[in-house]
């Protein structure tokens, strides 16, 4: 099969089993093209909520897809890649995090989403890139502990300078990879060209930069801005969209090597495979499975998320 015939059959396989499909926006671009809901992990944690189909398929990583199961506990939720999973929600877990909050009981503990569901449980509040600052503005407390992303917790931190906010070393080694040379490299062979970049990235390559936000925030501002020329401090997959959705734009990478190896796993014969295992075939297929115990625990940070960043 062709990827428009494989596209097809997706579609058509996705409403004989009523499936929806919910893709993050680091997705290639044939995957997003069948998907229900496209956008990044903010968006789909509150499009999850509302699905009424029986069944989710995710194409992401694991963490997402978990999310997505925690918020719609009475749904069958896949992951389209079992082996797609996300460093940066690795670096840290329940044990590490508790023995903080007993050294420091005082502090907020203030977690990006990308972190497993273990570790929500003894979280206060969720964000992601695009609600952190909302939220930890809205927070009736000063003294805060933001994990695992440092470098988001960084430019946060810069914002709100009467928050007391403790950081640890962690965060994604994909936007940490860029280095302030390759922006000014970039900014030299396209001079006419705005730098949009992802707050994940370290202070260095963030203060160089024109526009800062999330996935969407920079798709947003790319689509509106009157300027025609960008270069795209995120996940590399970004500047492909956007050669799509605006082709009489310009969008350059920053670096060749901004590539999130976990979200490209993920391919349009997973997502095909999965939902002939949701028909009946005997396919491989990775089902989140959680207890209502690990569910209800982890899910409240994750609506206390949706609460103070709707």
């Amino acid at each position: 099969m062709n990827v428009r015939e494989l596209q097809d059959n997706i579609i058509k396989l996705k409403k004989s089993t009523n499936t929806a499909i919910l893709a993050h926006c680091y997705q290639a671009r044939e995957i997003c093209e069948i998907a229900d809901f496209v956008g990044d992990s903010y968006k789909l944690s509150v499009d999850a909520k509302s699905i009424s189909e029986e069944n989710i398929i995710f194409c992401g990583v694991h963490f997402m897809a978990e999310t997505a199961k925690m918020l719609s506990p009475q749904k069958h939720v896949y992951l389209s890649n079992k082996h797609a999973g996300c460093p940066m929600a690795e670096q840290m877990d329940k044990e590490m995090i508790s023995a903080i909050r007993a050294q420091e009981p005082d502090r907020t503990v203030v977690a990006y989403i990308n972190t497993t569901a273990a570790l929500k449980t003894v979280c206060d509040v969720c964000v992601t890139s695009s609600s952190a600052l909302k939220i930890v503005k809205a927070l009736n407390t000063d003294k805060i502990l933001f994990i695992p992303d440092c470098n988001l917790g960084n430019y946060i931190k810069k914002q709100c300078p009467d928050k007391d906010i403790k950081l640890l070393q962690g965060g994604c080694p994909t936007h940490a990879r860029i280095t302030a040379n390759e922006v000014l490299a970039a900014k030299k062979e396209h001079p006419d060209a705005l730098f949009l970049v992802h707050p994940e990235c370290t202070p260095k390559v963030v203060d160089l930069a024109d526009y800062v936000g999330s996935t969407t925030g920079i798709m947003d501002y790319a689509k509106k801005s009157e300027k025609t020329e960008f270069i795209i401090g995120t996940e590399n997959s970004i500047v492909e969209h956007l050669q799509y959705d605006c082709p009489e734009k310009r969008f350059y990478p920053v670096s060749r090597d901004l590539v999130c190896h976990n979200m490209k796993l993920t391919t349009l014969p997973d997502v095909y495979n999965t939902l002939l295992a949701i028909s009946g075939e005997n396919r491989e297929y990775c089902e989140i499975l959680m207890d209502d115990e690990l569910i209800a625990q982890a899910r409240k940070c994750i609506d206390e998320m949706i609460r103070l960043g709707g």
